[in-house]
């Protein structure tokens, strides 16, 4: 039975091949780390290092690499974001449909005397940007949203919400797990001052690795959670104050890194515009044939506008677990089930607590395997 992938919204799979072909090269051939050599493998590292964060930040509408942080992942950055930047007393603004990686930090600080708030999503998971400008306090200090809802997929309107952020002198941050690599993301545009995103998922690189890119003005003010050897200023006892080391200690992912370089190279060669129709072509298959199954609820939107494709189903007659089992097990069709770490989604949506069977095509798939999971859909939907 061949094996139908669908879960790209965790995690891309398969990779292109230039990525696993780059961390081979960097483990057989290169080996050595940066900042602490100078020996020809240790340039060579340093190059690919500089050469990810200059494609990251043409990639992503950013004219400073030195402001393109290297971190451990999404999670990493969005905790740099709110741990680095919030101080008991402040106050910040959140969608009422964030992924934990924003929620559990944000509780713990909220512990600690951060005050925060959910700006309310609609039944399809999108915010009025005019709902952040009636929400803001005096002691707003940040406003971080997700671009596009990891169970839903709606997409929110971040141009929208930064010209109001820029508006009124907060902060404004973005959590691009589901956009980067899928959607144009315009740094400067936008009116961003950070922007955290994964190496795994639409930009098809390894995991283990991802990017925080700064504004000048916010880097200034972020205080690092993790300090300790660069490789740089290695007299001093303090950390770093210049980019992007002051945020980047220990040694590095390099073997990731390599395979990042590949992916982000990639993506750039294939270009965004190519991305985003192979998706909607997908999504738009998807949504037809799901539209015509009556024993499924479809959690998000049914238009293509604005949404990405993460598309979440919830089985009316039976247990969702049991269906997505069943696709694997009798139809080889890999999903994703549960709360997917975003249970005010699926709050604002209305599947909590059953929560729902998640398919998200990806860059690999084809046509006939998308036919392939609706019909099997229908199959199980029916009995």
């Amino acid at each position: 039975m061949p094996v139908i992938y669908l879960d790209n919204a965790a995690t891309s799979f398969p990779k292109p091949p230039a990525v696993a072909e780059a961390m081979l090269r960097y483990m057989r051939e290169v080996g050595a780390s940066v900042n602490r050599g100078v020996y020809a493998s240790a340039q060579d590292a340093e190059m690919t290092t500089l050469l990810l964060r200059e494609g990251l930040c043409r990639l992503f509408g950013h004219n400073d690499p030195a402001c393109c942080v290297l971190t451990s992942g999404n999670t990493m950055g969005l905790n740099m974001i709110l741990r680095g930047w919030l101080r008991p007393g402040d106050h910040c603004l959140v969608s009422s449909v964030e992924h934990n990686a924003v929620m559990r930090p944000l509780q713990d600080l909220a512990a600690a005397g951060v005050a925060f708030d959910r700006v309310p999503c609609d039944g399809a998971g999108r915010l009025d940007p005019q709902d952040v400008r009636r929400m803001l306090r005096p002691n707003t200090r940040l406003v971080l949203l997700a671009h596009a809802s990891n169970m839903g997929g709606a997409v929110q309107d971040a141009a929208g919400v930064g010209k109001i952020c820029r508006e009124h002198g907060v902060p404004f941050a973005l959590d691009a797990a589901q956009t980067a690599g899928h959607w144009e993301v315009d740094f400067e545009g936008w009116g961003l001052s950070a922007l955290s995103v994964p190496g795994h998922k639409g930009l098809m690189g390894p995991s283990g690795i991802g990017a925080l890119l700064l504004s000048p003005e916010f880097a200034r003010g972020l205080t690092p959670i993790i300090t300790g050897g660069t490789g740089s200023a290695s007299d001093m006892e303090i950390q770093p104050s210049y980019m992007p080391d002051r945020f980047e200690s220990g040694t590095p992912n390099l073997p990731g890194i390599y395979g990042f370089q590949a992916a982000v190279d990639f993506v750039t060669e294939t270009g965004i515009p190519a991305l985003r129709e192979h998706e909607t072509m997908l999504t738009a298959r998807l949504l037809e044939r799901l539209r015509e199954i009556p024993e499924i609820h479809l959690a998000g939107p049914w238009e293509l506008e604005d949404r990405v494709g993460v598309v979440s189903v919830d089985f009316q007659n039976v247990d969702n677990a049991i269906a997505a089992s069943r696709l694997e097990q009798e139809y080889g069709i890999l999903t994703r089930c549960g709360l997917h770490c975003a249970p005010a989604a699926h709050k604002t949506l209305g599947t909590f607590p059953q929560g729902t069977v998640r398919f998200s095509p990806g860059w690999f798939t084809t046509p006939e395997e998308v036919d392939a999971a609706t019909s099997a859909v229908a199959e199980i939907a029916g009995q």
